[in-house]
């Protein structure tokens, strides 16, 4: 909604967002057509799947093109379609070490399966990669368009000494338990922790009671744009997500988000994090799991106003420079428009053909 929708909506365009607008307690703007469908959560994903064949009928009707972002969307794409582009923005397969709620059984089974669709959609539809690190996973040559993030122009308040703060999904895979723990450890030191995101229903309970006992503050889902001026005069903004293959390949958008705010970084060693990170000299690199380094890091920016101010310059820099969205979202409007006028791929089959 907030890069890519917004980059179309400027451009001109009309555009239909097929979305859980209601799960997530989210008005949408009145500058699109908004079509509200249920959120697939676990394994029971049947109703979501018929109730999103149904938007996508209905959605297409008048449209030049679909654009889609779940793999799971590709059994639901309706027979008559415009030009179709599947944004591939994760590694399918890496993404099913997170996915806790499947049985061993399904876990043997999806990735042949998995890579088998992603082979036949590439045949159908045009794709757009997320990370170069995914041409690997087809044959032919897509563009790349990074998920990047909007920087303000101006510099944004320098950061503060009392609070650090979480943006994004909350799993255990993302560091959900950690930072609990971390909360616990910053306590004494007058630093508080604000968790903004939604959360898997494994790490819910121990949120819940790290609330109750006013270890932090956990603001469940929050709109994008919000959320991110929640980053504004942090301490630090952290991104502890464990070592698993989706995440080991992409381009840590949160870590982006944190600089273009000019709060210091604190993550993982991530390969794309711990360069980014590294090169712009704006954050701290802690071990996988390592709470006790994640707490020093922290309390080492707090006793250092002078370190941080500088890290928090450099990522605000380094954001602008090489990660401001309206760069990518040139090229990824002209994309769209080139498809929406070409002929089609391949075409169009029921979603039975993509299976």
């Amino acid at each position: 909604m907030h890069r890519q929708i917004r980059a179309l909506l400027d451009a001109g365009h009309e555009v239909t967002y097929v979305a859980p607008f209601t799960h997530c307690n989210v008005t949408p703007p009145q500058e699109i057509r908004a079509i509200d469908v249920p959120r697939a959560v676990g394994l029971r994903r049947g109703h979501a799947l018929n109730a999103a064949r149904a938007a996508l009928r209905k959605g297409v009707r008048d449209a030049d093109l679909l654009l889609i972002h779940d793999i799971e969307l590709l059994f639901a794409l309706p027979r008559r379609r415009p030009a179709t582009v599947w944004d591939v923005h994760e590694d399918t397969v890496g993404a099913l070490d997170t996915k806790t709620y499947l049985p061993p059984s399904a876990r043997r089974m999806l990735p042949g399966l998995l890579r088998r669709i992603e082979h036949r959609a590439e045949r159908r539809l045009h794709l757009i990669l997320a990370e170069a690190a995914y041409r690997d996973r087809f044959a032919g040559d897509h563009p790349v368009i990074p998920n990047t993030t909007y920087v303000p122009e101006t510099p944004p308040p320098l950061p503060g000494a009392n609070r650090v703060i979480y943006v994004g999904q909350l799993s255990e895979a993302r560091g959900a338990l950690e930072m609990i723990e971390l909360a616990r450890r910053l306590r004494p030191h007058g630093i508080r922790l604000d968790l903004v995101g939604a959360a898997d229903p494994e790490v819910r309970p121990a949120l819940r009671d790290a609330q109750r006992e006013g270890l932090l503050d956990w603001f469940g889902y929050v709109p994008n744009d919000h959320a991110l001026r929640m980053v504004h005069g942090a301490l630090a903004g952290l991104s502890l997500l464990h070592d698993v293959p989706n995440y080991r390949q992409s381009l840590p958008t949160k870590v982006i988000e944190y600089m273009a705010r000019g709060v210091p970084v604190v993550t993982t060693p991530l390969p794309l994090a711990a360069s980014i990170v590294g090169r712009a000299d704006c954050g701290v690199i802690v071990p996988y799991g390592d709470v006790d380094a994640v707490a020093q890091a922290v309390l080492r920016l707090r006793d250092d106003p002078e370190r941080r101010v500088v890290m928090g310059a450099h990522g605000y820099a380094e954001a602008r420079g090489h990660y401001h969205w309206p760069d990518q979202a040139r090229e990824f409007v002209a994309r769209l428009e080139e498809w929406a006028t070409a002929p089609a791929l391949a075409p169009a089959r029921t979603h039975a053909a993509l299976a």
